[in-house]
């Protein structure tokens, strides 16, 4: 019989440390962390295709940042084998320790924050989460040191109509940030949660059967480091009931994927504003919306490198691309480097895509500059390889055939013509 240890301490006060940095000397920035946490993010915030200026304050509040912990009133905890451990209240806890059959369970008040300081923590179980929260308003798992590894290497079993089916599953709000490193071994999912997913700092390894990382609502990286090197989806945005939530914001760290489907993976949108993705997938970036405005991107596909579906019964899908790099290499056969449903537009930044299907869109197409390069040939052109697509580019239009004229001899679609000079 596990034994359960009950541990219920106040909350701690933590100084805010700049992001990334390794100093643990929190004294160094005297700043108090915001008492309040920020609400939801709404689809609206996101931009929505709108490609709205977002602080990463609207998204991240001072506590998620934080990436080194005061641990002044923290309670330690040695695991051992065989005794889970309960917490029921909300607070600061550093857990070290090697055993095996062991759950950290977090079963608070649903207004407390609950700390996780992963100090030199290796856990091993075969049906049940390492880390499961039940019941809290967020939790932090904060890593300090390098030598965290969490094990899942069974059949998970179900918590009464709960299939907690992740190494680390919650229910509620989960923040992974710190200066350590998490090395996470799965049968099934990475990191799980219900509600939704915040990755600020530290350095995240998983190897898994299904999704690396997946959430309900949504999925923000603000740093850190996120290393997949086997599962089915990396990032993963998705409620099977609810097809209006499930989207994923990039705003910097690094994100390196190896994955036998979706690199990343939204049912509304994905929005790149900087960052460093490496994607080696079936397909690269799935979403119905898929803006990308800055930073490194790298897409090794098999099928389509980035695809604008109809998954959201709300959204009109499309792909936006209004700054950073994007290099595509599509696999042989019918695979597309951008597929989009909806429209494309290209207002800026650089996109190269080698492959024999560069662009295939079912509704219109904008180029109105950056830099298109397929197949080695800088073009001005996004031709189409789907029949009934629409061009807006340098009055030309799809497959590159001049447009119909209007009543004026203008080529292009109306009042909606681009005014483009050739590159």
């Amino acid at each position: 019989m596990k034994k359960r240890m009950i541990i219920a301490i106040l909350s701690a006060t933590i100084l805010l440390t700049a992001c990334g940095q390794a100093d643990s000397d929190n004294t160094k920035t005297g700043v108090s962390v915001k008492q309040t946490e920020s609400s939801d993010v709404s689809l609206e915030l996101l931009g929505s295709g709108n490609s709205e200026e977002m602080d990463t304050a609207d998204l991240f509040t001072d506590r998620d940042m934080q990436q080194t912990p005061d641990l002044t009133d923290a309670e330690y905890i040695d695991v051992s084998d065989g005794t889970d451990i309960t917490i029921d209240s909300g607070g600061i806890y550093v857990l070290s320790g090697n055993a095996d059959d062991v759950t950290v369970l977090v079963d608070a008040d649903d207004k407390d924050k609950v700390q996780l300081v992963l100090d030199g923590l290796r856990l091993s179980n075969t049906d049940s989460p390492c880390i499961y929260v039940k019941s809290a308003d967020k939790v932090f798992i904060t890593t300090v040191s390098d030598d965290n590894e969490l094990t899942v290497s069974g059949s998970f079993s179900s918590d009464g109509d709960t299939n907690t089916d992740a190494v680390i599953f919650s229910k509620d709000d989960l923040v992974l940030n710190g200066t350590g490193s998490l090395s996470i071994t799965s049968s099934d999912n990475g990191v799980s949660s219900k509600d939704d997913i915040k990755v600020t700092g530290g350095t995240i390894e998983i190897a898994c059967i299904g999704s690396a990382i997946e959430a309900h609502d949504e999925i923000l990286i603000a740093d850190g480091c996120i290393e997949v090197t086997e599962c089915k989806d990396g990032l993963h945005a998705e409620d099977n009931d609810d097809d209006t939530t499930g989207y994923i914001y990039i705003a910097g760290g690094t994100v390196n994927i190896k994955a036998a489907d979706d690199g990343i993976h939204a049912t509304t949108m994905v929005k790149v504003e900087d960052g460093e993705i490496i994607l080696v997938a079936a397909e690269g970036i799935e979403g119905t919306q898929i803006e990308i405005n800055g930073g490194n991107i790298d897409i090794t596909a098999s099928d389509d490198g980035i695809n604008a579906a109809d998954k959201s019964s709300t959204l009109s899908p499309f792909f936006e691309l209004n700054g950073g790099n994007v290099s595509i290499s599509m696999g042989a056969g019918d695979t597309d480097g951008v597929d989009s449903n909806g429209d494309i537009r290209i207002n800026g930044g650089t996109i190269s895509i080698t492959g024999q299907s560069t662009f295939d869109y079912d509704g219109t197409a904008e180029y109105n500059g950056g830099t298109i390069i397929e197949n080695g040939q800088e073009t001005n052109m996004i031709t189409n390889q789907m029949i009934g697509g629409r061009g807006r580019q340098n009055g030309m239009g799809p497959q590159g055939g001049m447009m119909p004229e209007d009543n004026e001899g203008r080529r292009g679609y109306g009042d909606r013509r681009q005014e483009n000079t050739q590159l």
